[in-house]
């Protein structure tokens, strides 16, 4: 891997092959490997990404008491002027597609597509009123948890809370990628956790109305029925928007369903590479 340095901290990234750019950005308490399914099978065609998302991987934990996705969209766009990438193709998992909305809300027309994996517009996944989400914050109660046990466990805790509500079998229903994704998360820091929490919590859905960037959007079936939700609002919000859900996929789609992914995003990807 490569680093680039912040002004407080230093991000890791890697690239992989030659020809359009194709970007990945990845979940919440994952890594740039959570991509590696994609990495190889597109790096013969394009210029492959990844990024270590600041507070995750090998970026790990950075000078700030406070993340946001606005802070990981600047980080991403700091990435792309550093490659000199322009009309990036923008692959974004959960809080990777968090990340991509964000850019597209700044760069409407800017990438030449977007592919959101596991898309969801806030969290939780539903439109709280106005002003009332920072008094119903799980933050103070996670700092408690974080405080007596470790991420890992503050993780699983999470997911088994989202399977009781939703009888899903959320986050994977392979139980090897489940396994790896929980490896990662044990690699972030208490600190870190509760810092990438704030992030997606305090995110603010972003108006796509303005969006003219083909979007395609995928979910897998076991994925929360609230988040399918939001998907199909990202889909219909933007101007050319696409949706898939795949059989036999949790929320880590793109890892759950390699083939049938990278078989949707390859023949989605002929439409917005600039060199079709």
């Amino acid at each position: 891997m490569a680093e680039l340095a912040l002004e407080d901290g230093t991000l890791w990234y890697e690239t992989t092959g030659d020809g359009p750019p194709l970007v990945f950005v990845h979940g919440g308490w994952m890594n740039g490997q959570a991509w590696r399914p994609q990495v190889e099978y597109f790096a013969d065609d394009y210029q492959v990404v990844t990024m270590d998302v600041r507070g995750h991987g090998q970026t790990g934990a950075t000078d700030r008491d406070r993340y946001s996705i606005d802070l990981f969209t600047d980080d991403l766009e700091t990435l792309l002027a550093h490659l000199e990438i322009e009309a990036p193709i923008l692959c974004g998992l959960s809080l990777g597609s968090m990340v991509v909305q964000q850019y597209l809300q700044r760069h409407p027309d800017g990438p030449s597509g977007a592919i959101l994996a596991g898309a969801v517009r806030s969290m939780p996944p539903l439109d709280l009123p106005q002003g009332l989400k920072p008094f119903v914050s799980p933050l103070p109660a996670l700092a408690t948890t974080l405080s007596m046990t470790d991420s890992e466990t503050a993780f699983r805790s999470l997911l088994t809370s989202i399977q009781a509500t939703t009888g899903q079998r959320w986050l994977s229903v392979d139980p090897s990628v489940r396994a790896e994704a929980l490896e990662a998360v044990g690699e972030v820091s208490r600190q870190e956790f509760r810092k990438i929490f704030g992030a997606l919590y305090r995110f603010d859905p972003p108006d796509l109305g303005n969006v003219t960037t083909p979007t395609l959007v995928v979910h897998g079936e076991q994925e929360a029925p609230l988040v399918k939700a939001q998907g199909e609002e990202i889909a219909s919000a933007v101007a050319d928007g696409q949706r898939l859900t795949f059989d036999d996929a949790g929320h880590l789609v793109n890892q759950d369903r390699p083939r049938a992914f990278n078989a949707a995003t390859e023949a989605f990807l002929p439409s917005v590479s600039p060199t079709a």
